[in-house]
């Protein structure tokens, strides 16, 4: 439901933000520092007994623009937290944090136009952390395992003053832990496989 939310608020602030200022651009050697905030998704039916629910928390991101079109990015955001539901009922059985810094490049399209799209690629670390075990799993030692994986990219930086713009973002990242319950691994890993979406306000420096 949140990702349908958020998904119609980035359509709407994008029309919204569109065609009404003049376009500048982005050019090499432009800092760029995003702020907002950003939906994980994790898909659905990741693991055979339980499932990890989404969350949305404040984010940031720096992207430093190597050329006129080829840029670095790094994504940070403040921890997000994921209830963790058995598949049988439903019913909350543990939770967990996670931090997801995702390093990428990528390639704008039209760095000197007001709308000014983007792809990009790279790689996620992801570290889980404070996990806890509720209901039915209460009192059990529940543990997840670091992820490395591909991350995709596509978005928008949307100019409506010199330096500020509004940004819209959406990436798959592939996140994939192991889960150990009181030391026993918990079946398969827990393909968690987020659609990752962003809404931000950025400044160009």
């Amino acid at each position: 439901m949140r990702s349908t939310v958020l998904c119609s608020a980035i359509a709407a602030a994008a029309l919204a933000a569109g065609w009404t200022s003049t376009a500048t651009a982005h050019e090499q050697g432009d800092w760029i520092v995003r702020a907002g905030v950003t939906l994980v998704d994790p898909k659905s039916n990741n693991h055979p007994v339980v499932n990890v629910d989404d969350d949305i928390k404040p984010s940031i991101n720096l992207t430093y623009m190597v050329t006129d079109n080829i840029a670095v990015d790094v994504l940070g955001a403040w921890p997000f937290k994921h209830d963790i539901r058995l598949n049988d009922d439903g019913s909350t059985v543990g939770s967990t944090k996670h931090l997801p810094p995702t390093l990428s490049v990528q390639w704008h399209f039209l760095p000197a136009a007001q709308f000014q799209p983007y792809v990009g690629a790279g790689l996620n670390y992801t570290t889980f952390f404070s996990e806890r075990t509720t209901g039915a799993l209460e009192g059990a030692d529940l543990s997840l395992g670091g992820s490395f994986g591909w991350a995709l990219q596509a978005g928008a930086d949307i100019m409506f003053a010199d330096n500020f713009f509004l940004n819209v973002d959406v990436r798959k990242i592939r996140i994939r832990t192991e889960a150990k319950l009181d030391g026993a691994v918990l079946g398969p890993k827990v393909e968690i496989d987020p659609m990752v979406y962003s809404v931000m306000l950025g400044w160009r420096f």
